[in-house]
C-alpha cells in the first residue's frame, strides 16, 4: 500500500528540489535531493548501508521544513477562545470547508426550513453576523472556499444558500469541486487561517459533530496552510457564478 505523504515545502523556489515530505501515518521524513556521488565525499560517510542513496540538501531547508518536535502536544481552545479570534484578527481571516455535512447544522431552525422549501430565513442580527459585518466594514477581508461534491450533499446545498448571508456580510465566497480539490492534493482539513501566522484546525468525530479547536502557531505549519489557501484561492470558483452552474446542471 502506498504511503500517505504530506508535501511540506523546497527552498529551491520553481525547481522543486531539495524538498521535504512527511508520512502522514508514520511520521517518517522523506527528503530528496542531488545524490553525493564524489567517491572520496562517500568515503567519509559512517553506516552508510546497501540501497542508501546519500543527498544533499540546504541546512535551511531542514530548518524550515523539517518537522519542529514529534512530541508537540496539541494546543486545545475552547469555543469562547475561537469565537475571540473573529473579533480579535487585524487584516485577513480566511476558511477551507472540505466536509460533506456538519452534524451541527442539522440541528439548526434555518436547516429545517430549507429542508422543508428551500430557501432560508436569516437572522443577519446575530452574533456572527454582527462580527463579521463589522470587521469587513473596517476594511478587513473574510473569506473561504468550500469544497463541494458532484452532485452537491444536502448539507452542501444548504451551505450554498448560507453563502449568499456570508456573501450579504462581505465574505469572499468561493467554490471548488471535490475532483479539483482532490488534484490538488489539498486533503481533508477544515481550518481557519487568521493574519497568515495561526491557524484553528477544527477536529472533527466519524458522526460529523466538531469535536475541539486546534491552535497552531508552528511557523512551518503555518506556511503550509497558507500554501493550501493560495491553491484553494486560485482555482476556486466565485459563489454566484458556481450556484449558476449547479441549477444549470439539475
Amino acid at each position: 500500500m502506498a504511503r500517505r505523504l504530506r508535501f511540506n515545502g523546497t527552498g529551491s523556489g520553481d525547481t522543486g528540489c531539495p524538498a521535504v515530505h512527511e508520512d502522514l501515518d508514520t511520521r517518517d521524513v522523506i527528503v530528496h535531493g542531488p545524490p553525493l556521488t564524489d567517491p572520496d565525499d562517500v568515503a567519509q560517510l559512517q553506516h552508510l548501508g546497501q540501497g542508501e542513496v546519500p543527498i544533499v540538501v540546504p541546512r535551511d531547508l531542514l530548518v524550515d521544513w523539517g518537522p519542529k518536535d514529534v512530541t508537540r502536544d496539541a494546543k486545545i481552545i475552547d469555543l469562547d477562545a475561537f469565537g475571540k479570534l473573529f473579533e480579535t484578527f487585524k487584516h485577513t481571516a480566511w476558511r477551507l470547508e472540505t466536509r460533506r455535512r456538519y452534524a451541527s447544522d442539522e440541528q439548526t431552525d434555518t436547516y429545517r426550513e430549507f429542508i422543508a422549501n428551500g430557501t432560508v430565513t436569516w437572522d443577519m442580527d446575530s452574533w456572527y453576523c454582527t462580527t463579521i459585518r463589522t470587521q469587513t466594514a473596517a476594511g478587513k477581508t473574510v473569506g473561504r472556499v468550500r469544497v463541494v461534491d458532484s452532485p452537491p450533499t444536502p448539507g452542501q446545498r444548504y451551505l450554498m444558500v448560507n453563502a449568499e448571508r456570508n456573501a450579504a456580510l462581505g465574505e469572499d465566497m468561493r467554490n471548488l469541486p471535490r475532483a479539483e480539490a482532490d488534484r490538488l492534493d489539498l486533503g481533508d482539513e477544515d481550518f481557519w487561517l487568521f493574519d497568515s501566522r495561526l491557524v484553528a484546525l477544527l477536529n472533527f468525530d466519524d458522526a460529523d459533530n466538531l469535536v475541539d479547536v486546534e491552535l497552531i502557531t508552528e511557523p512551518g505549519e503555518v506556511i503550509r496552510y497558507s500554501m493550501l489557501r493560495d491553491a484553494a484561492m486560485h482555482h476556486a470558483v466565485p459563489h454566484d457564478q458556481y450556484a449558476a452552474r449547479v441549477a444549470a446542471q439539475r
